[in-house]
This record gives C-alpha cells, structure tokens and sequence, in this order.
C-alpha cells in the first residue's frame, strides 16, 4: 500500500527530528565539561543516530528513498543558543524533546496502518522514553518527564520577559500616538510605561521564585522530621519507589535500609524520589532582575526612535521595528513551546500588530470623549 502524503510528511518529520536530536546531543557533549556526563551524551548521539537510520530503511522500504539529512534552521538556532549558553539551556531542552517523541511515537502506534511502522514506532517510543529518564536523571527532575516537562532556564526567561515588555509598551505607545498627543508626551510615557512594566516583572519573578523557595523549604523540613520521627514508614516507602522501577521486592527494602542509615542521604533520596524537588539552579534575586532587565529591553523598542526621530518617521520606525520584534521573540518562544519558527513568529506578529490597533483605536476615542 503506498504511503498518503500526511502519513509520508510524518515519517519525515520523525526522521528529520531524529537526525536533528544526534546533532545536539553532540553540540551538548561538546558543551560538557564533566567526561562521564559527556560520554553519555555522545552515546545518545550514537542511538539517535540509529534511529535516523531506522526510519531512512522504513522510507525506502515503502518507496520514498531519502539522502543525508542536514541539521534544520532550528536545530542550528538551538545549537547557536546553547554554544553561549552552555549545557543549562540545551539539557532541559533535548529533555522535553525526548519527552515528546515518547508522546508522537506512542500515537504513531496507535494509528499506524503498516506493521512495520507499528513495530518501529514502538521500539523508538521505548528508547526515547529511556532517554528521557536518562537526561531526567542528569537534570534531577522527575520521572517519566514525557507527562510535565519544562525548559530553558536563563534564556526563557530572558524571551518571556522581553515579550511581555515590547507588547505592553507597544500597545501603550500606540495608544498615546493615537490620542495624538506631542512627541515628547510619546517619549515620557514610552520611558514611563518601560520603568513600571521591568519593575513590576522583576517584582513578580523576584516573588514567585521566593515563594517557590520557600515552599520547597518547608516541604524539605518536614520531610525532614518525618524521616527523625518514623524512620521505619519513610524506609518502607523508599521501598516502594525502588520497587515501582522494577526493582525486586527483598533488593528494594535492603537498598533502602541502607539509604536510611544515613539521615541526610535518607532526605537527600526522599527529597528527590518522594517529593521530585531538584537542585534549584537560580535564586529570586537573579530571577527577578534577568526578568525586570530584558523586560524593560523589550519595552524600550518602541520607544527608542522616538529618542532620535519625531513625527511620523519616529512613528512608522517604531512600528515596524517592534513588528519585527515580535515576529522575532515569537520565533524565541517555539524553543519552549515546541512549535515552528515560522507559525510562532507569525503568531506574534498577528499578536503586535492587534495590540497596536487596539491601542491606537483606544488612544483615539479618548482623546475625543476628554
């Protein structure tokens, strides 16, 4: 039976996000500095490698022979990223990838027509679910990360904060050229709409990072004196943990007695297995200025031809520069989202050029009614 052009484009897909996950383990392991997280890294390159190779015989096997494959624009964006950024970025990254083809290879088997396809989709959806706890296990998250993964770290905060900053300061800045004020009434509340909005996001990053902290905090302590108090419950419940991942039932206990013999390396497991809390990799403080600075970034973009032009050039400058941003920031997003460049940029390119509408119109019957 030949292959319909959507059954086609997914195996495609499949084989291209192979190929591009090969390249990156290899961008990640070149990143690495500790050799036995990096050798791990290439030897996921190598698998991935395989899996590239599994889909180009099931091509061919149903007519559609397909040559070497190159990386795609954004998996060289992504290798571009994590070379600055290091291993913090692309981790978390290649995680919530894994995570997802456990998820399309898991529906591939459902709805595959041909056996052989059934059959490859499955054994993949098992390696890239092995990865996945893999790369879990590096990152301290939790397990099975395919059902709630996140990502990025630094760099998504840097891209959500400078989203939220151009598209607040470009509806407000509109709005005030709608109400067709002077040109320095524009600038004063661009800069005035650019101070209050990075305050107020390095505020909320600052806080809910504390927040997060603290709870963790008690969460921690309680376990804490629960391990003090009924060391024999907690005991019996790290041996469950152990033998929900197929761990023999007298191999589970006796690896837990041990564990419990040492208090803090009891709360240090139970902390991790128990409670899923991993090594925090950022404090409030640096989460709330990251998210205040590239917020007022982002606002400053509209803003700023109004400090060097005025009138309509000011204007018109102004607008195009911050479409192209968002176009731009919405590209950023796909990262985390997991979309394409393409439709995420576009999307918020329909996103800003609303906001500037809907401001502008706003700007403009205010202006009439006071």
């Amino acid at each position: 039976m030949p292959l319909d052009r959507e059954t086609l484009h997914v195996w495609l897909h499949h084989w291209q996000d192979e190929y591009d996950a090969a390249y990156l383990y290899l961008v990640l392991a070149g990143q690495e500095p500790d050799q036995k997280r990096k050798d791990v890294y290439i030897k996921l390159a190598g698998v991935e490698e395989r899996h590239v190779q599994m889909w180009e015989e099931l091509l061919a096997e149903h007519g559609h022979p397909v040559g070497r494959p190159r990386p795609s624009v954004n998996a060289r964006l992504r290798a571009w990223f994590g070379r600055r950024f290091g291993t913090g970025y692309l981790l978390p990254l290649l995680l919530r990838e894994e995570g997802q083809e456990v998820k399309g290879y898991m529906d591939l088997h459902k709805q595959a027509r041909f056996d052989d396809a059934r059959e490859v989709s499955l054994k993949l959806a098992k390696e890239s679910a092995a990865h996945a706890e893999t790369l879990a296990g590096l990152a301290g998250r939790a397990a099975e990360p395919w059902h709630n993964t996140g990502s990025g770290g630094f760099l998504r905060n840097v891209v959500y904060g400078f989203n939220d900053g151009l598209t607040a300061n470009f509806g407000l800045v509109a709005g005030v050229i709608g109400a067709s004020v002077a040109p320095h009434i524009v600038l004063l509340s661009g800069l005035a709409g650019m101070f209050a909005d990075a305050l107020s996001m390095g505020a909320s990053g600052y806080l809910a990072a504390k927040s997060e902290q603290e709870v963790y905090a008690h969460e921690i302590a309680m376990e804490k004196e629960e391990i003090r108090i009924m060391p024999e419950v907690e005991e019996e419940e790290l041996a469950l943990v152990y033998q929900t991942k197929g761990i023999e039932a007298g191999i589970a206990r006796q690896m837990a007695a041990e564990v419990m013999r040492d208090s803090q390396r009891a709360l240090d497991e139970q902390v991790r297995e128990e409670l899923k809390i991993g090594v925090a990799h950022s404090t409030p403080f640096k989460e709330g200025w990251v998210t205040g600075a590239s917020t007022a970034v982002g606002a400053l973009i509209p803003v700023a031809p109004f400090l060097v032009l005025s009138g309509r050039a000011a204007a018109w400058t102004a607008f195009a520069i911050a479409m192209l941003s968002h176009f731009a920031v919405g590209a950023a997003r796909s990262f985390f989202t997991g979309r394409g460049v393409i439709r995420s940029g576009i999307d918020m390119f329909v996103v800003g050029l609303g906001v500037a509408a809907v401001g502008y119109v706003v700007g403009d019957v205010i202006a009439q009614v006071f």
